[in-house]
């Protein structure tokens, strides 16, 4: 059998393929908006496929026939195991040891994985007032692991956080569009690089020297159906991948 030639992708489609690939093994997942919100769910298309979507106004076990515009987008209640109030999924579910990763975006990260998504700026007279923590905060604390997705630069990695919006002790991954950390001893560790990423990219678009893994890898390249769910399926509009 003759493989597919592999259709050229962009920096956000290799990021939202790398982070689904993550997902694989999980069994419950608490999806954030945004950039987390089309990862999971092409994870739950390929790698995941019995990954138990929760969302924060109040659905477990989602399973939207499209990708939801929003934790408010009535989709994500079709064929749901459970709809109910976001007091009890938090209390009950999240606070009760059942999320086995929450899956989240931010404005900033350093380090040491904490994340802001309240400020930049100070917090008095910020130069951007970001939408806030929402859940974000009680996934951080409360989830077995957090993973977390979001584009690469100077203004998001940065060696001291505007505000802390979320803790980083829990979190285990984070991939960019240049390429895939984990958390080692407590510090982010750069363990793959994108497809033409090169090390002197990762160092321009971060304000720290990142640590470097000794065996530092490639990420394999999206393959065809994964190119084509999220194309076809998940954001034929490229609002995510743009």
């Amino acid at each position: 059998m003759v493989s597919q030639a592999v259709p050229a992708f962009s920096a956000s489609e290799m990021m939202i393929v790398a982070a689904a690939r993550e997902l694989a093994g999980q069994r419950v997942c608490f999806v954030g908006v945004g950039l987390p919100n089309i990862a999971v769910n092409l994870a739950k298309r390929t790698v995941a496929p019995d990954l138990e979507l929760v969302y924060e106004a109040g659905v477990f076990g989602a399973r939207p026939a499209r990708l939801p515009l929003s934790i408010g987008d009535p989709t994500i209640v079709t064929h749901a195991t459970a709809v109910t109030s976001m007091f009890e999924l938090f209390g009950y579910y999240l606070q009760g040891g059942l999320i086995d990763v929450g899956f989240l975006g931010a404005a900033q990260i350093d380090r040491w994985g904490n994340l802001n998504s309240t400020v930049i700026g100070e917090y008095a007279a910020p130069t951007t007032r970001l939408p806030g923590s929402g859940g974000a905060c009680e996934i951080a604390q409360n989830a077995k692991a957090i993973f977390v997705i979001m584009r690469q630069g100077r203004r998001s990695f940065v060696e001291r956080l505007d505000f802390r919006t979320s803790v980083g002790s829990r979190v285990r991954v984070v991939v960019t569009d240049l390429g895939v950390y984990h958390l080692v001893d407590g510090e982010l560790q750069l363990d793959a690089l994108h497809e033409g990423v090169t090390l002197d990219q990762v160092h321009e678009a971060m304000g720290w020297s990142p640590r470097v893994s000794p065996d530092l890898g490639r990420t394999a390249p999206p393959s065809v159906d994964e190119l084509r769910l999220i194309r076809e399926e998940l954001d034929p509009g490229g609002v995510y991948t743009r």
